[in-house]
């Protein structure tokens, strides 16, 4: 990684300039990095404390959620602060949080890290949103799998981000090439409607994919491009026979959507023709209270859009708790730190 100019003034900032031709709005790590989407106030705080030669008073934050949830982000946070001389603990990712519990702790020299505050923010609320969405969606849908296909509902130099933390909140895996890279897993997919649309009929392009893609990649079909889906179910299953490992409901809103009616028929057919080892995979709008439903009618696996993408983050609230060692909290907060017995010591 290239040299990094932190901010350390107002000029600075004011000396900074978008290079001409910049191509995306998204920040670069470097970027992130030089406190660049930082909120102005830290580096004028910055700036004032070197001033006073205050810059390196030893301070203790805290970090508490504003709601129940599960933690995510954590990994990024401790990379972001890795090596810049300070102690950090937090509550691991994966786990459940309480409202307004102190979910992590970081001490040091404030100069070493204040100036990120809004960021390492910003990591753990959009984060720990996004797998708490997945984490209710895995609840709903009991033993079965729930995969986070939202990347398509977030500007893409976020998408792996909150489809990684979909996988730390319990989805089985997700659609995103580099959030499933990112934990060492295999992006889930097969094809979209484009590929039925250009090649001009289901059966085809099923016929297609079973010959030219991995023996490993399960055979799961689009079934509601052209025909009613339960016919387009059983020219596929006579088509693939023991290769097809399932069917893909994605009913659009207009035609109706995916109805738990509609998995129950297709279930019926499929079984009624001793097809009963191929599964229902269903998505399009799919939410908490859908999953329930259709995983009653028979649906046995869920792909998961923008109830995932779209959770509202879990507002994060640093506190300074102690400087020099003593406590200290601004007006309504309680001074000093808050015993907390499941952080654990990151660095």
């Amino acid at each position: 990684m290239p040299e990094i100019n932190e901010l350390k003034s107002m000029q600075d900032v004011r000396a900074y300039q978008v290079e001409k031709g910049r191509i995306f709005h998204s920040a670069t790590h470097e970027e992130i990095l030089s406190g660049l989407t930082s909120d102005i106030y830290f580096v004028r705080t910055r700036q004032m404390l070197t001033h006073m030669g205050k810059e390196n008073t030893r301070v203790t934050v805290e970090i508490f959620c504003s709601r129940a949830g599960i933690m995510a982000g954590v990994e990024e946070v401790i990379n972001l602060l890795r090596d810049r001389g300070v102690a950090l603990w937090s509550i691991p990712e994966g786990e459940e949080i309480r409202a307004k519990e102190t979910v992590m702790r970081i001490s040091g020299p404030y100069d070493r890290f204040g100036v990120y505050e809004t960021v390492i923010l910003g990591m753990l609320a959009s984060a720990s949103g996004w797998a708490t969405a997945a984490r209710a969606c895995r609840d709903a849908a009991g033993d079965k799998p729930v995969y986070s296909f939202g990347a398509r509902h977030v500007h893409p130099a976020v998408a792996p981000v909150m489809e990684r933390a979909a996988v730390i909140g319990g989805a089985q895996g997700c659609s995103c090439i580099l959030g499933a890279k990112l934990l060492q897993k295999e992006p889930v997919g097969t094809v979209p409607h484009a590929a039925i649309l250009i090649l001009g009929d289901t059966v085809e392009t099923a016929l297609l994919y079973d010959a030219i893609m991995p023996p490993d990649s399960p055979r799961f079909i689009l079934v509601d491009t052209f025909k009613d889906e339960a016919e387009e179910t059983m020219r596929v299953v006579a088509a693939l026979k023991e290769r097809l490992a399932g069917v893909r409901l994605d009913t659009p809103g207009e035609r109706g959507g995916v109805t738990p009616g509609l998995v129950r028929e297709v279930r019926a057919r499929l079984d009624l023709a001793g097809w009963t080892a191929v599964r229902i995979f269903v998505s399009g709008g799919i939410t908490v209270e859908r999953i329930v439903a259709l995983a009653e009618a028979g649906a046995a696996a869920f792909g998961v859009g923008s109830y995932i993408s779209a959770a509202p983050p879990i507002d994060m609230t640093m506190d300074i708790k102690e400087i020099e060692g003593k406590p200290v909290a601004k007006r309504g907060r309680i001074p000093g730190l808050s015993p907390n017995q499941r952080l654990v010591r990151y660095l």
